[in-house]
């Protein structure tokens, strides 16, 4: 059950990372949000109990060590990239920074100080109070990721009376799982202070993720918090996923208008037009297909119609009123769209679409 909650998680973790890493290769932005996602998806897929125990033959407890440092690359992504979203991304960047690599080298340095670490589950109820690494290990980890969610939920709740739509939908998931992390934390606190206050304490193991309050905090909490926190640095980009399926589509509607055109005028062809983002790719078809609009006497004046027989014909015909008004809201990029749409369609149902006329 561990193992399906966690190597599930941290899958899902992974896809959203590597989609997010593919739209940062194409944008140039959010690359700290793929990093983030990828290293909590490996995190949770490293603790996973059936990994560590072949981790373990490596070195003892190495999967949760491993674990541990990309969770804490993971805070770190986070901490930046809701910071970006807030409009505070240049404040306490260095600190951020500085943290992170004190922390990361800290607790691999009391790791492979300790003596007699635990083969398969990397579980250290038993060896805190004969080994000081390991309290310096578990303090600095749960300090670190303390002082991380905190500036997390900080600036996730000023950002979210600001924000409106999916990006304060986002933040405000992103507040949930702070407040899951903080549970986690606080349990593995009073974990480490009842292991030390103990005279014979003993290893706690789970049988499920929810089997009792202990192992509510340490196993189902974290799962919980990881699961918001990709839901949360997902919704925000849904609206901009939308509009790249809208302009998907748009591009296909007016792909054979601007083969006709570009057959006719191949002068209107831009030497970049497959390069770039989904939205700079439609622009230039768009950029395109009015200039070869206007090189067949189609002004913007005509209705889409009366623009498709000039097209056909090759000749002018009386100006038509455009049927389709622009609303008020509308923008003039929204507008240019519906027009060329809707040429495009009507050059689509013509009996002859798409066949390339010689130019005049």
């Amino acid at each position: 059950m561990i193992d399906v909650l966690f190597f599930g998680v941290g899958l899902l973790a992974l896809a959203a990372g590597i989609w997010r890493a593919v739209r940062a290769r194409r944008t140039g932005a959010g690359a700290g949000l793929a990093t983030s996602l990828i290293a909590l998806g490996v995190a949770l897929c490293l603790l996973a109990d059936s990994a560590q125990a072949i981790e373990s033959q490596l070195y003892p407890s190495l999967g949760r060590l491993l674990s541990n440092l990309a969770t804490m690359v993971a805070a770190y992504g986070i901490e930046v990239t809701v910071a970006e979203i807030g409009g505070v991304a240049e404040r306490r960047r260095r600190a951020r920074l500085g943290a992170l690599i004190v922390a990361l080298v800290v607790l691999t340095a009391s790791f492979f100080a300790t003596r007699g670490l635990p083969t398969g589950v990397g579980l250290f109820d038993e060896l805190y109070r004969s080994n000081p690494t390991l309290v310096v290990y578990i303090v600095v980890y749960t300090l670190y990721l303390g002082l991380a969610v905190a500036d997390i939920a900080v600036v996730s709740a000023g950002a979210v009376r600001a924000g409106t739509g999916a990006l304060r939908a986002g933040l405000g998931i992103m507040l949930a799982a702070c407040v899951f992390a903080f549970a986690y934390l606080i349990g593995k606190i009073v974990d480490l202070i009842s292991d030390l206050t103990a005279e014979h304490p003993v290893t706690k193991l789970c049988r499920g993720a929810f089997s009792t309050v202990q192992c509510t905090l340490a196993v189902g909490f974290p799962a919980v918090s990881v699961l918001l926190i990709v839901v949360g640095l997902t919704v925000p980009a849904l609206p901009a996923l939308g509009r790249a399926v809208r302009d998907a589509r748009t591009r296909t509607v007016l792909r054979p208008l601007r083969e006709h055109l570009a057959s006719r005028y191949p002068d209107v062809v831009r030497l970049d037009d497959a390069s770039g983002t989904g939205r700079e790719r439609l622009l230039t078809m768009m950029s395109e297909i009015n200039d070869g609009l206007l090189l067949s006497g189609v002004g913007p004046e005509l209705s889409p119609s009366a623009a498709v027989q000039v097209l056909r014909s090759s000749a002018l015909v009386p100006d038509e009123p455009a049927e389709s008004p622009v609303l008020p809201q509308e923008t003039a990029f929204a507008a240019d769209v519906a027009r060329l749409r809707a040429i495009a369609q009507a050059f689509r149902a013509g009996p002859t679409a798409g066949a390339a006329n010689p130019a005049p």
